[in-house]
């Protein structure tokens, strides 16, 4: 397909797979599912949904930077959690605080998720 521009940053999560970070396809930026990891040492940030939320929500502010967009231009968000009853409150307290209203749309479900308790992935919106 063409017209794909890929997006990387060294400030977001490096893929640990066969995929981008992030896609540009005309005025939508798509991410990949990002989870709690440091950039810099790929280690796994935080020991509870809330601060694994938070460093999943920095990885993609970063990705959607490395194109001039921001939380603000979400439309849409996946997120997984691994202990979907346990953390959502905890979990729903921190994503909120990243968005203003109206907020993105939004499916979260609970799925087996490796040595992670969050990942999140995101389409934004931006006319050129």
């Amino acid at each position: 397909m063409s017209g794909k521009q890929e997006l990387r940053t060294d400030e977001g999560a490096a893929p640990v797979g066969a995929y981008s970070q992030g896609l540009v396809v005309g005025d939508f930026v798509y991410t990949s599912g990002m989870g709690p990891l440091d950039p810099r040492t790929g280690e796994v940030v935080g020991a509870d949904v809330a601060e694994q939320t938070h460093q999943t929500m920095r990885n993609l502010g970063a990705i959607l930077a490395a194109h001039g967009l921001g939380f603000d231009d979400v439309v849409k968000s996946t997120v997984h959690l691994q202990h979907l009853k346990r953390d959502f409150a905890a979990y729903n307290e921190v994503y909120k605080s990243y968005f203003t209203q109206p907020y993105p749309v939004r499916t979260t479900v609970g799925s087996d998720l490796m040595d992670i308790l969050v990942e999140i992935d995101f389409v934004a919106y931006k006319a050129r």
